[in-house]
């Protein structure tokens, strides 16, 4: 998966979906070209002092950055599902901070440098929601929060344009890989992956993409909030 993605959904379509906290994140508009480090909605579970699970609707930058990562040399925003019960940087995160970003789609390129033709690719509803990590650092006084999204193989349509594409979940799956419950043995992350391995599959099968206008491969001059980005390339 390359860079880029769509969130052209409004923040009440983004809450009837996910059925979160209704006060979350009503400053979000949509944007149809997000890029790395931008912010971006995530969906996430948390337990309250009370003990009530919550889960809610926030802000979070695309750039995974957890407080051990003292340095950067490039933005964190794709782990593979691959690695992510295993390498250092992602399997806190996965045991027990998984989120949902939500997308409308998302671009990928083909053709040679220079000559880039992007693509659009989306799912059969207008929201898909990709399986993401979350974590939080101290900046001063505040908590930010960041994440990453979980890639896989790609299939289908989206195998055709790029080998690679975000891991995405069914209705069905938000539940369970939203849990905050700590995933504290090797069979319950073995579990895991193998529940996001087949219900991303499944999703995968039904995503299509199409051409669209080369404007969008220039991220300094493109309106992000230009919902035409995503139309249709006219022949």
């Amino acid at each position: 998966m390359c860079g880029r993605f769509a969130g052209g959904v409004e923040t009440d379509e983004l809450i009837e979906e996910f059925v979160v906290a209704g006060n979350a994140l009503r400053d979000w508009r949509p944007r149809f070209s997000i890029a790395p480090t931008d912010v971006v909605p995530i969906v996430r579970e948390r337990a309250a002092a009370s003990g009530e699970v919550v889960r809610s609707l926030e802000p979070a930058e695309w750039d995974f950055h957890p407080p051990f990562l003292t340095a950067k040399s490039r933005p964190q925003f794709n782990a593979r599902i691959e690695t992510i019960a295993t390498n250092g940087l992602w399997k806190s995160a996965f045991a027990g901070n998984r989120c949902i970003v939500p997308m409308s789609g998302y671009y990928e390129w083909t053709g040679e440098a220079g000559d880039k033709q992007p693509h659009f690719l989306h799912g059969e509803r207008p929201i898909l929601a990709a399986a993401g990590l979350a974590t939080a650092r101290k900046v001063g006084d505040e908590w930010v929060v960041s994440c990453v999204v979980v890639t896989r193989e790609a299939r289908d349509a989206s195998g055709e344009v790029h080998p690679r594409m975000p891991a995405f979940l069914p209705r069905e799956a938000y539940d369970e890989w939203l849990s905050p419950a700590k995933l504290g043995s090797d069979a319950e992350r073995q579990r895991m992956l193998q529940l996001l391995e087949a219900v991303s599959a499944e999703v995968a099968a039904t995503v299509t993409g199409y051409e669209v206008d080369r404007r969008v491969n220039n991220t300094r001059a493109v309106d992000p909030a230009d919902p035409t980005l995503i139309e249709p390339l006219a022949r």
